[in-house]
């Protein structure tokens, strides 16, 4: 009896290593997925935004030259103005990019001041009010950081563009089962596209997590939580 229950032991071990081995490669394939769409999104923006811009930048440039050629000196100068302008606004938007992707003060400084950071960017150039409450958040894996920083983004920049709302709040809470919740709710009209969230389902699946909405059919707001389990947030 005694080696019966030891090789039914053993054999249960193997299975449950088996079981947790295939987890592991699922995870790894929906995260290799997630970086591969979120490299084709990076691209098509940057084809469609900065290249055309600077594309423009260099006709404008040549047109100019073909000016000074000409003997006409003012028309370029107006040329070269114009262009200077599109350069500086494709600057911005470049430097923008890259604060969206992995702000320095996230890199540097943790995940708090990144997302207090992008709150006070949203309400002073938006004018509204953004609650923050971030106290499960010391336990969070760096690759979850990153992560749970671009859904907050996309959460936050998504109910300001089908608002704008007047108010919005942030909420990291533990979970029942030992993860974390991230609450995000807002009081802007609703969004009956599920499509919306298309960005914030893909990034939390690359975690493991589930996305829950509420609300969005009308004009009472919408709430957007995200749960992770534990082994995504903390590992």
């Amino acid at each position: 009896m005694a080696g019966r229950a030891e090789h039914e032991d053993i054999a249960r071990l193997l299975e449950e290593a088996t079981l947790r081995e295939a987890e592991r490669a699922r995870l790894s394939e929906q995260l290799i997925t997630a970086e591969q769409d979120e490299r084709r999104r990076l691209a098509d923006h940057l084809h469609d935004t900065a290249v055309q811009s600077l594309s423009g930048i260099a006709l404008m440039l040549d047109a100019a030259l073909h000016s000074l050629e000409a003997g006409k000196p003012d028309e370029a100068r107006t040329v070269v103005t114009a262009a200077l302008e599109r350069q500086r606004a494709t600057i911005r938007s470049l430097r923008d990019l890259s604060f969206n992707l992995e702000p320095v003060v996230l890199r540097d400084h943790g995940f708090v001041p990144a997302v207090e950071g992008l709150a006070e960017h949203l309400s002073l150039e938006h004018g509204l009010r953004i609650h923050l409450e971030l106290g499960a958040v010391g336990s969070l894996a760096g690759k979850a950081q990153v992560a749970l920083y671009q859904i907050l983004r996309e959460a936050l920049e998504g109910a300001i563009r089908r608002g704008p709302p007047s108010s919005m709040s942030v909420t990291i809470a533990p979970a029942e089962d030992g993860g974390i919740e991230v609450i995000v709710a807002d009081d802007a009209r609703g969004e009956r596209r599920r499509a919306s969230y298309e960005a914030i389902v893909e990034r939390a699946r690359a975690l493991n997590g589930r996305v829950t909405v509420r609300g969005g059919s009308g004009e009472g707001g919408t709430t957007v939580v995200v749960s992770l389990p534990s082994y995504a947030a903390q590992g």
